[in-house]
């Protein structure tokens, strides 16, 4: 049995066919199917310069394995393709604009192994196609809220249903903002510490308003107040305020929730009668820019109470 965490040959070759510019030369329409290995904890080391200990690899050949082949001779070069090949590589793809070696294309017509050819450079086969690969074996998950582009960074909005979240978004795009995903959002973790998130296509440009019901966001408002995906760099938390919440004024510690194992920074507004939440949001962005960026407003402020202390007790 297949397993989830697979995709066929013939689907990367799909996907891939126009940025690459691939002609399946070698057993053509055999399918097989890359693997993301269980001893593999993050990212699909899947694809890569030939090599006979990473046999589940996709095989990419290029100008150095020519050099290596020219230096060695074809009897090596023949041996070493058909010890791959016994150790069923998903496929080879031979870059650089290079020709196939003598016999290589028999030998994978024998062993039933897909064979490619690209025009475009050995490294930039590899780099594509492990980023393609990324995205396709990522860790996954949906959440329910508002993904939003604020200022360039990517904001996910949440809190229980019916508290404003897809009002607040509307505010946000009125104010030149743009819109992810309404509802459901789809995270991906692409990097050892990146999470990218996407709408649904069936959700796409759509945004939800109670009393006026799903808005074309990208045709009331211009192609701009949509995007395709963000990564996610802040959670906004909305909260309903009630009596016995005893809040702290000055928070001195940022919050973090962990999404796919990566922490996220949090802040969380309560709602409440007058507040603002647009302006408080765009705040919140600003200063998490900040953050990243290395300035702490609030450890300034702290660093600055204890100087003027010091300063009165001298």
């Amino acid at each position: 049995m297949i397993s989830s965490r697979s995709l066929s040959v013939t689907q990367l070759y799909e996907d891939n066919l126009e940025k690459l510019k691939l002609t399946w030369v070698g057993a053509v329409g055999v399918e097989r199917h890359v693997e993301l290995k269980d001893m593999e904890t993050y990212g699909p080391d899947v694809v890569g310069h030939m090599n006979l200990i990473y046999s589940h690899r996709v095989q990419v050949i290029g100008k150095p394995e020519q050099k290596w082949a020219d230096q060695f001779g074809l009897d090596r070069w023949h041996q070493l393709i058909g010890d791959l090949l016994a150790a069923k590589a998903p496929a080879l793809i031979i870059a650089d604009g290079l020709e196939v070696p003598t016999g290589t294309l028999e030998a994978c017509e024998a062993a039933d192994t897909p064979l490619f050819t690209s025009p475009k450079a050995c490294s930039a086969v590899i780099d594509l196609l492990h980023l393609y690969l990324a995205r396709r074996f990522a860790d996954t998950v949906s959440v329910h809220g508002v993904f939003m582009d604020v200022f360039g960074m990517g904001v996910l909005i949440t809190g229980d249903s019916g508290i404003g979240k897809s009002e607040l978004a509307l505010e946000l795009v009125s104010r030149g903002h743009g819109l992810v995903a309404d509802d459901v959002v789809e995270l991906a973790r692409i990097a050892p510490t990146t999470i990218e998130g996407r709408c649904p296509g069936m959700l796409r440009d759509y945004l939800e308003v109670r009393g006026l019901g799903l808005l074309n966001i990208r045709t009331i408002f211009g192609e701009t107040a949509a995007r395709r995906k963000m990564k996610l760099k802040l959670i906004v938390h909305l909260q309903k305020q009630t009596p016995n919440d005893n809040l702290p004024r000055l928070p001195l510690e940022s919050q973090s929730q962990e999404i796919l194992g990566i922490p996220i920074r949090k802040v969380v507004f309560h709602v409440a009668p007058g507040r603002n939440l647009a302006v408080l949001l765009e705040a919140a962005v600003r200063n998490c820019i900040l953050h990243l960026r290395g300035i702490d407003s609030m450890s300034e402020f702290v660093n600055r109470q204890q100087q003027a202390v010091l300063d009165d007790n001298i």
